[in-house]
């Protein structure tokens, strides 16, 4: 038999190129992107674990491509994921998350009930300096974790029986990345916005979120 072996052990044929080794950077390049996938509606909770289980300890790039192989507006677009003009949120209890590189829509319509939101602007992929997010929300807590240069507004959101902190509006001239304004109706809730917490190693080193 002429056929080489390859460093893992395996069999290698002379004819072909050896599978290219996936990166930390390709590995976490994928991650995101499932996550993107997942907050889109793409992927199920059930199938998001299955594939960040894969993706974390894939050896090749050929299994990473696997993981967003059957994903249209991943392919569609190189791997660069689509920005979408409306984002819908109706969910009856439970929870929502958006948080790591997701990408901000330009509006987000929020309606759910009884149900805990929160969307994590501090890793989030932003193309536009404005997200008006229109509520008709009911119950639950509307968490917003913001970073350097993320103002919220809520001078346009008419709140009963609510309660938690509502920032101040942005001075006008303030310079920032994204205004996050809030519209529309939010009851028998708790508002909370604040900034992303350190991680352990970060309080070691004192360094800041």
């Amino acid at each position: 038999m002429s056929g080489k072996t390859s460093p893992t052990g395996q069999p290698h044929d002379p004819g072909m190129s050896p599978p290219t080794r996936a990166s930390h950077a390709d590995r976490d390049r994928t991650v995101d992107l499932l996550r993107i996938a997942a907050g889109d509606g793409l992927l199920d909770a059930t199938e998001l674990d299955q594939r960040l289980e894969v993706a974390l300890t894939a050896r090749t790039l050929d299994e990473l491509a696997v993981l967003t192989a059957d994903l249209p507006s991943i392919a569609a677009s190189g791997g660069a994921a689509e920005v979408k003009d409306v984002v819908r949120i109706d969910q009856r209890a439970g929870s929502v998350r958006r948080e790591g590189r997701w990408v901000v829509p330009r509006r987000i319509d929020l309606r759910p009930s009884w149900c805990d939101v929160m969307l994590d602007f501090s890793d989030a992929v932003i193309t536009q300096d404005t997200l008006r997010i229109d509520m008709n929300m009911r119950g639950g807590t509307l968490l917003l974790v913001t970073g350097p240069g993320i103002v919220v507004n809520t001078e346009s959101l008419s709140m009963s029986f609510c309660k938690g902190n509502t920032p101040r509006a942005a001075a006008p001239g303030a310079e920032h990345t994204l205004q996050v304004e809030l519209t529309g109706s939010f009851a028998y809730g708790r508002i909370k916005v604040r900034t992303p917490r350190r991680t352990f190693g970060q309080w070691l080193l004192r360094k800041p979120a």
